[in-house]
């Protein structure tokens, strides 16, 4: 039988509890916030948890995208420490979480491959690939560098032969060779990923299944209603490749709200039902250009409480853990909307509704 309780959770939930100590509050954010530009960004963040992961940086290396890498490193080792510590029967969906950057890495190999062959960019491909890439680590079963040295698609795609992504790749190439489209390619790699953190928090017994599939859960509902709108208001799908290009189930998002939103029903009593306080969201879909961002941030600040409150009552559960790793990956894009605003001199109004952590607007 899994430890589960305190047997199994005694020394990773006092471990977690004090890496979550460590995440970021509004007022570092707003103190973050507040920096005038991107150097003075720097400087406060090397104050941060972040800080040892920033001093290996050199003056000349200190650029956005060398910086936003860097702290992704920190996300990473959290990622290993608990994957490492967790109890045995935790530990394939706390990696399938993980596999998510690992997923990502995957598609920018993909994209680089295509893109690269016709840049005249003087570094070579590789090197500009790596740059964007997650910092995921030994776990990675991607051969990056061999997959962008191999030249094509589908050379590269040959090379995942016997991994997980075998599977969802040799269906989606055919629908690539024919149409030279990454889109039908990347699509398969997102909904095996999530079926898969599905399947393997619904196999865990008692509390631990329940809150992994309130934790993980509410991750899919925001994934999947965002992809059924936009496949709707931005690229016009038919109902029947919306339904193919989404997931039918979900914590609180049903088959029959993805269904709807496919066959052109009114969007936002979908929304509402699952999200009900989230105000005027008939505003933000009559204006989806600027509008559905907006509401991108909104689900995700649900998203975040509910993180949060995986964190009261009982703390003998997967809930915690998962709880805190995906808050981690929240607060750094909380950090890369913050960098990059800072290095582009963006106005405040114009990235502070981006940032997912309510911060006090100056004076």
């Amino acid at each position: 039988m899994p430890k589960t309780g305190v047997s199994g959770y005694a020394a990773i939930s006092a471990r977690v509890r004090a890496m979550y100590s460590s995440l970021l509050d509004p007022q570092d954010m707003t103190r973050l916030s507040d920096a005038p530009d991107f150097q003075s960004l720097f400087a406060q963040l090397k104050q941060t948890a972040y800080g040892p992961y920033l001093d290996s940086l050199k003056d000349k290396e200190i650029t956005p995208r060398r910086v936003i890498i860097q702290i992704k490193n920190r996300m990473a080792d959290a990622y290993n420490s608990v994957i490492h510590m967790a109890p045995e029967h935790t530990r394939p969906l706390l990696t399938q979480l993980y596999r998510y950057f690992e997923v990502g890495n995957l598609k920018a190999i993909l994209r680089g491959i295509v893109t690269g062959s016709s840049s005249a960019a003087a570094l070579p491909l590789w090197e500009r690939v790596r740059d964007v890439l997650f910092p995921y680590g030994s776990m990675s079963v991607l051969p990056a560098q061999a997959m962008v040295e191999a030249g094509s698609v589908g050379s590269a795609v040959e090379l995942l032969h016997g991994t997980k992504y075998e599977n969802a790749l040799s269906f989606a190439m055919k629908r690539y060779s024919a149409e030279q489209n990454l889109f039908p390619i990347e699509v398969a790699l997102d909904l095996e990923y999530w079926r898969e953190l599905w399947r393997e928090a619904k196999k865990l017994p008692g509390q631990d299944r329940e809150q992994a599939l309130r934790v993980a859960g509410s991750l899919i509902d925001m994934n999947n209603l965002m992809w059924a709108i936009r496949y709707r208001v931005y690229h016009q799908l038919s109902e029947e490749e919306l339904i193919n290009y989404t997931l039918p189930f979900g914590y609180h998002v049903r088959d029959e709200d993805v269904r709807a939103i496919a066959a052109g029903a009114d969007i936002a009593p979908v929304v509402q039902r699952i999200y009900p306080g989230i105000p005027d969201v008939n505003a933000l879909l009559d204006e989806p250009r600027s509008g559905l961002p907006k509401l991108e941030i909104e689900l995700k600040r649900y998203l975040m409480n509910q993180c949060m409150a995986a964190f009261m009552g009982n703390p003998f559960h997967v809930g915690i853990p998962l709880a805190f790793l995906v808050l981690s990956d929240l607060e750094i894009q909380d950090l890369t909307v913050l960098i990059e605003a800072k290095s582009s001199q963006m106005p405040d109004e114009e990235f502070r509704p981006f940032l997912l952590k309510t911060v006090t607007a100056k004076a």
